[in-house]
């Protein structure tokens, strides 16, 4: 799968997951993040480590659960079985799919 095409499913697990709160609260994140982190939403793919940092600072503890969220939507999205793992990031998730990716290509 191309780089680009992960990045837009990722994009788009993103919308999913933050859409769980409702919309009204997903453009206020979307806002908060480009205004306050100067993190713009096409920007998100390219700049999870910020995107991580921020919903930390927006959310506390709760960002881990909105992490969690973004990451099913993604695995959900690419065909992958998601297994919940404690103390894994967004970041961590991402690298595993693109593993995993990486993994089927070469079978």
């Amino acid at each position: 799968m191309p780089e680009n095409n992960l990045r837009k499913i990722l994009l788009e697990a993103v919308e999913e997951g933050l859409s769980s709160l409702g919309d009204s609260p997903k453009q206020a994140i979307f806002f908060h993040l480009e205004d306050f982190f100067e993190i713009s939403k096409d920007k998100i793919p390219t700049n999870l480590t910020e995107f991580a940092e921020a919903l930390e600072k927006i959310f506390g503890p709760g960002a881990n659960f909105l992490e969690k969220l973004i990451a099913k939507r993604l695995y959900e999205k690419l065909g992958l079985k998601f297994d919940e793992i404690e103390n894994r990031n967004l970041l961590e998730y991402v690298n595993d799919v693109e593993k995993r990716l990486h993994l089927k290509r070469e079978a």
